[in-house]
């Protein structure tokens, strides 16, 4: 079942030089000062020990590692003088599941929650961030693999809400959504054959709107785990809205009926 909205094809634009680093010596100081690093691309087969050890240490600290071509690394360098590593630093500090609950709590809310399901493009992800601060959420969920972290397109995209919205990367979403849901929260997930129209599901309590990759929707376990599945209603030829489109429709649903 694929979530309401097509696929944007817009290719992914570079990242902005100050949350690149390059070189082993940028990516050790960076992990010495405790910058949070997403993501670490490094030279496929390379046996050089003091580089291996150095992207231990990266996945260690949370990084996701992967190992690329040097072609790669060479298309993606802008100092030329990569020595075998990339990495991508995030834009912002990640918050905890924990720190999402505790924001509602402190604006005496229930909590409202956009869980990401592997959004790879980078706008998307921005765009979600900034409907969901406009919309008063208390946080955005993202998985730490197959998907975009807060780089600096991010950032730039959502316009400075990402300075306000706390941002949670964990490693198993259906985990997660099973301790939101311990919680109390109540998980809805976007599908164009959702049960439920939007205007007819309750988002006045603890809730999370789960919105699914851009060309294939929510995984299989993850929409498994949905308490429901709610679709956005269409009349116009086009049967389908982008993925941050969708999530601001239901984010405007879920204000509009906690303002009533």
């Amino acid at each position: 079942m694929k979530e309401q909205y097509r696929r944007d094809r817009r290719p992914e634009p570079r990242e902005e030089n100050e949350n690149q680093l390059e070189g082993r010596n940028a990516l050790q100081e960076a992990l010495r000062s405790g910058r949070t690093i997403d993501k670490v691309f490094i030279a496929a087969g390379e046996t050089d020990r003091g580089l291996q050890h150095l992207a231990a240490q990266a996945k260690e600290a949370g990084a996701v590692v992967v190992p690329v071509d040097r072609r790669k690394l060479n298309a993606m360098s802008t100092t030329g003088a990569h020595q075998g590593v990339i990495a991508l630093a995030a834009a912002r500090e990640y918050a905890t599941i924990d720190d999402i609950l505790q924001t509602a709590a402190d604006r005496g809310e229930a909590p409202l929650i956009v869980i990401c399901d592997e959004l790879s493009d980078p706008h998307n992800l921005g765009a979600i961030i900034r409907s969901a601060e406009c919309a008063g959420a208390h946080g955005v969920i993202i998985p730490k693999r197959r998907s975009v972290g807060l780089t600096a397109v991010v950032a730039k995209t959502s316009a400075g809400a990402l300075e306000y919205m706390k941002v949670a990367k964990v490693v198993n979403l259906v985990s997660t959504i099973e301790e939101l849901k311990q919680k109390g929260v109540w998980i809805f997930g976007t599908a164009a054959e959702g049960s439920v129209p939007m205007y007819k599901a309750d988002l006045t309590g603890p809730t999370a709107i789960v919105i699914g990759s851009e060309g294939d929707g929510m995984s299989r376990l993850v929409q498994k785990s949905c308490d429901m599945t709610v679709h956005i209603p269409m009349k116009g030829h086009i049967t389908s809205l982008n993925a941050s489109a969708s999530a601001s429709i239901l984010l405007y649903e879920a204000l509009r009926q906690r303002l009533q």
